[in-house]
């Protein structure tokens, strides 16, 4: 927490005028006194209201300088004259007051124009520009008088001053790419869908995969939530790129490319860090050199994901769409210790965005790894994609570890035991449905609730719609095996004891309880490793006690200069959209440090990290002035009974109608925050 002059944020009323600064109340908010390490904040002004962390600010020119940034981003959707004109009156009002040429009348007219903007605008930018203004006037009136009365400039107005402003939204703020969420839905709703897809690509080259395989964070920070139900804010995603790819149109890129700057990076990993670290990279004008170890490109999106969620002609589009920025990709190279010296000496940078493809274990007694019918998702999941999607056979050693009796993963008459509780499990289970096994059941230590929360509330559904059976409050406790072939599991049972402190509930385990059954697979997928073993052990890279690669999770370096990480190799299993946000903070990180031997963020990145630990979502808030009750739109699912037995996508899409009638159910919550440092 932090102390301040005065403060209006959320409600609080902090009033320290006339205090000396040992005595100033601290606000109760995460509030940016210092903005970065070099500089600390004067202001922060917002949505929500202003905070003020210095005496001599001049709140005038504050106010002013905030109604301009209504100007700037021009994010006024234009569809009402209070959000068209009112930002302009504002601006202009505050700008006569502050050059001293103001008068009573301005500061009437000002409260009147503030107080309509508040009632009636259509959006929500419109709705809360005034809100810290008109603070700012109830509370320093006598400061505005007296620049009124005196006819004199407000005591800043000619001086130099830093202002540093952020557009954001509930939604946008959620997103771990923050992407721009209302500006592709508006595309949407508007039938411009290359606006809509060039508002994605801002952030998230990766359009038809974070259109389809995304467990949508942005979803729960919807604004709608707290008035009916939020928008299908992925679904509606995926309508640009399909549009792109429906029509065989060129790439809609969201930038001009830049002219080679004559530097070059080298990234490890052909998944979606890798792919969106060199996009933004190449766009900046770096050639970009792309290792991946597997014959085809995409990560575990491309051999973990089904087809059935991630249709590979879609997938290859994004893929191609990287590949139209020129970067250059070295296939079927898996890099050593010799090339990390090497690219120390031939690249500028390195980013590492390598994954974790190592399947950790389930940590049952017996769990040996030479046991048929013991077979870890992650290779499980990569033989039965390469063969759906590209037709390349599982080889002998593997059919022989596994008991398969053709070149592809038949599971026909088979018993599946999956253990895990995210996605990769999620997509273990419903592949072994479509390869015909007999039963499969998911063991999960927790419940019902914290899977859906793991996964999405949808794919857990068409799990048990498919057959999945789920074992809750179960782990696996023994293989039993004869002559190294998987017989049975021994299952022992938990219940969840409350905390008598108020803490977290206890998983105990049911004496007695324990349950065998007969399986030929177990297949553990509670999380993945990473494989780092091509780094140079003289180089002591810092790691995290997860055995990840160390960096401080902002600009993505390592502790050996130069070496960058991001996705799973630097935080561990995450979603495709995590790796993305990291992916895009590393490329604009490096862009930088070619150029310069140093690290740094911008004030955007900044300024995400800063509205990041403010919470731009309340949940708590009661929204006014909108309809309730428009329902949200459903897309089609393939029928269960058809989808069980094949790989076509499950998941059809909005029509172009359904899809207007849901991007019309956004409130466009855009908001402004900005700071004087």
């Amino acid at each position: 927490m932090s102390k301040v002059y005065f403060s209006t944020w959320n409600g609080e009323l902090i009033n320290n005028v006339g205090k000396p600064k040992e005595e100033w109340a601290e606000s109760a908010y995460n509030l940016p006194a210092q903005y970065d390490d070099h500089r600390d904040s004067k202001a922060f002004i917002g949505w929500d209201g202003v905070s003020l962390f210095n005496e001599d600010v001049d709140v005038i020119r504050l106010a002013m300088e905030y109604a301009a940034q209504y100007q700037v981003y021009s994010e006024a959707c234009g569809r009402c004259a209070p959000g068209r004109w009112g930002g302009q009156i504002l601006y202009d009002q505050l700008d006569k007051i502050a050059r001293g040429e103001g008068a009573v009348a301005d500061m009437d007219h000002l409260k009147e124009i503030g107080k309509s903007m508040q009632i009636t605008s259509k959006c929500e930018i419109g709705k809360t520009v005034p809100n810290p203004i008109l603070d700012l006037m109830t509370h320093f009136e006598d400061v505005f008088m007296d620049c009124i009365n005196n006819q004199k400039p407000s005591k800043h107005y000619d001086k130099d001053a830093s202002y540093i402003a952020k557009i954001t939204a509930p939604c946008t703020d959620a997103c771990p790419a923050h992407v721009d969420i209302p500006g592709y839905i508006e595309g949407v709703r508007d039938l411009r869908f290359d606006d809509s897809l060039e508002s994605t690509r801002q952030t998230m080259p990766l359009a038809h995969v974070c259109g389809r395989v995304c467990p949508h964070p942005c979803e729960d920070a919807c604004r709608r939530t707290n008035l009916d139900e939020p928008i299908s804010i992925m679904a509606l995603k995926r309508l640009g790129a399909d549009w792109e790819t429906d029509h065989g149109y060129d790439f809609f890129h969201p930038m001009d490319q830049k002219p080679s700057n004559g530097k070059k990076v080298a990234v490890i990993g052909g998944g979606p860090a890798g792919l969106t670290t060199a996009y933004y990279l190449a766009a900046d004008g770096v050639e970009v050199d792309v290792y991946e170890e597997l014959p085809v490109l995409g990560g575990e999106v491309t051999v973990g994901v089904p087809e059935y969620r991630m249709p590979w002609d879609k997938y290859l589009k994004d893929i191609e769409c990287v590949k139209d920025m020129g970067v250059n990709f070295i296939m079927n190279h898996k890099v050593s210790v010799e090339d990390m010296n090497r690219f120390e000496k031939d690249y500028d940078a390195t980013m590492i965005a390598s994954g974790t493809r190592i399947s950790k274990k389930v940590r049952c007694d017996n769990e040996r790894p030479e046991i048929q019918g013991y077979w870890g998702a992650i290779d499980f999941l990569d033989w039965v994609n390469l063969y759906v999607k590209f037709d390349i056979k599982t080889p002998k050693s593997v059919q022989e570890q596994q008991m398969l009796k053709d070149d592809f993963v038949d599971l026909t008459g088979k018993v599946v035991v999956c253990v895990g509780g995210g996605f990769t499990s999620m997509d273990v289970v419903r592949c072994s449905i479509r390869a015909g096994a007999s039963r499969v059941i998911m063991v999960y230590r927790r419940d019902e609730k914290t899977i859906i929360r793991n996964t999405t509330y949808e794919e857990y559904h068409e799990a048990v719609e498919e057959g999945v059976e789920f074992m809750f409050h179960s782990a696996v406790n023994k293989m039993n095996d004869e002559g190294d072939i998987l017989k049975s599991l021994d299952i022992d049972k938990f219940e969840l004891v409350p905390d008598p402190d108020g803490g977290r509930a206890q998983l105990v385990k049911i004496e007695g309880a324990t349950e065998n059954i007969e399986v030929d697979y177990l297949i553990p997928a509670v999380s993945q490793s990473a494989d780092l073993d091509f780094l140079p052990e003289d180089w002591n890279l810092d790691m995290t006690s997860w055995a990840t690669i160390k960096t401080n999770g902002k600009d993505y370096m390592t502790s050996r200069k130069g070496v960058f990480a991001s996705g799973d190799c630097e935080y561990g299993p995450m979603t495709i959209v995590n790796a993305v946000g990291q992916a895009v903070r590393g490329a604009s990180v490096i862009s930088r440090y070619v150029h310069t031997g140093e690290v740094s963020l911008t004030d955007d990145e900044i300024m995400e990290d800063h509205l990041a630990k403010l919470k731009v979502y309340n949940k708590k808030e009661k929204i006014v002035g909108w309809l309730p009750g428009l329902p949200r739109q459903e897309a089609e699912i393939v029928d269960v009974d058809i989808r069980k037995f094949n790989n076509v996508e499950v998941n059809l899409g909005y029509t172009q109608e359904e899809a207007m009638s849901e991007a019309d159910r956004c409130m466009r919550c855009y908001y402004i925050a900005m700071v004087q440092a």
